[in-house]
């Protein structure tokens, strides 16, 4: 079998890489929408506060409670509501960088 540009292995080597390449896209397809069906809540303020994402981290859902809301002081409901937000993009990230294949993780 001839050698192609200096790499050993010729076409066959080449069209197994192809395959490995379509493989992998397959597979970040199928992770990719996985991630979408996922639901993921961030916490905060023992449960006042629950942000709901998808595996991508974009919110799906908002809850408050009403004992979490006060008039006189809402930076606190908002640094509930961001602290939520947070948490649970954390637990996206981590769904993310298992499904992703190898090396590929941690790009979200």
């Amino acid at each position: 079998m001839a050698k192609f540009g200096g790499f050993g292995g010729g076409m066959g080597n080449i069209q197994n890489m192809l395959k490995e390449a379509q493989k992998m896209q397959e597979d970040m397809k199928l992770a990719q929408a996985e991630l979408d069906e996922m639901s993921l809540n961030g916490v905060s303020g023992g449960g006042l506060v629950t942000v709901t994402v998808n595996g991508k981290s974009r919110v799906t859902g908002v809850k408050i409670k009403p004992e979490a809301v006060d008039l006189e002081d809402l930076e606190m409901l908002e640094d509930l509501i961001l602290s939520a937000y947070n948490k649970a993009c954390e637990l996206a990230q981590a769904e993310y960088d298992k499904l992703m294949p190898a090396g590929l993780n941690g790009l979200m």
